[in-house]
C-alpha cells in the first residue's frame, strides 16, 4: 500500500505538471487573451492529464529508484 501512495502522489505531480504545460501551450497560441478558446484549453488540458496518468501505469522511475535504493 505504501508503494501505491508513493506511486500516486509521483503520477499525480507529473499529470499536474503536464496539464499545466498543455494550458500554457494551447494558450500560447492565440494573438491576444480574448481569441483563447478556453474549452479547447481545458479539454486538450485535461485529456494530457489523462494520458499522463494513463502513461504512468507503464511504471515512474520517480517511484522505482527509490525503492532500488532500500
Amino acid at each position: 500500500m505504501d508503494n501505491f501512495k508513493k506511486w500516486l502522489k509521483a503520477a499525480l505531480v507529473r499529470a499536474i505538471k503536464t496539464i499545466c504545460q498543455t494550458a500554457i501551450a494551447t494558450i500560447g497560441t492565440s494573438a491576444v487573451l480574448s481569441d483563447v478558446n478556453w474549452k479547447i484549453v481545458i479539454s486538450a488540458s485535461l485529456l494530457a492529464g489523462l494520458l499522463s496518468i494513463l502513461t504512468s501505469l507503464a511504471g515512474l522511475p520517480e517511484v522505482e529508484d527509490k525503492d532500488k535504493s532500500k
